[in-house]
């Protein structure tokens, strides 16, 4: 990440709120992107959301649902016009040191199998893959795996 973007971005609190821009994320960054409804279903006392925000501006954002010692990865998302520039990975860093200050033992995710920079990402971090989803996902006239992944904290 640049000097720049470092000293420009800050993490949020994602509240209600926020869920135009933070769908205007998932539309614009995913191609099979989380409804509206299941995005607002995502503002409980159970998750913990938090935003990347650039010179005021919501350019990424992460859902962890959290029950007693385990948090689940639900969602990550950096905005196209700022991938790249290492939002996602300290998003990521962020929502890890919160889940352990969360007393989380683990935190799990899925990724698609075709999301090479996420697994990438993810296996750079530490996360491993636990087991796969076979044909899980939607992808245009075929289907693919889910890949599931931890990261103990031992």
């Amino acid at each position: 990440m640049n000097t720049t973007a470092q000293n420009q971005f800050k993490f949020v609190t994602t509240k209600k709120q926020h869920l135009e821009q933070i769908l205007e994320i998932e539309n614009s960054a995913h191609s099979y992107p989380w409804s509206e409804s299941n995005l607002s279903s995502c503002f409980s006392r159970l998750y913990h959301n938090t935003g990347v925000e650039l010179n005021g501006k919501l350019v990424a954002f992460s859902i962890i649902h959290q029950v007693v010692d385990e948090s689940t990865l639900m969602d990550i998302c950096v905005h196209p016009n700022y991938q790249g520039f290492g939002f996602g990975k300290q998003l990521l860093i962020h929502a890890i040191d919160q889940a352990k200050n969360r007393n989380s033992a683990v935190m799990m995710l899925e990724v698609r199998a075709s999301n090479h920079k996420a697994l990438s990402l993810y296996e750079h971090l530490g996360f491993t893959e636990t087991h796969r989803r076979k044909e899980y996902y939607q992808a245009d006239s075929k289907r693919e795996d889910a890949i599931m992944m931890e990261l103990r904290f031992d």
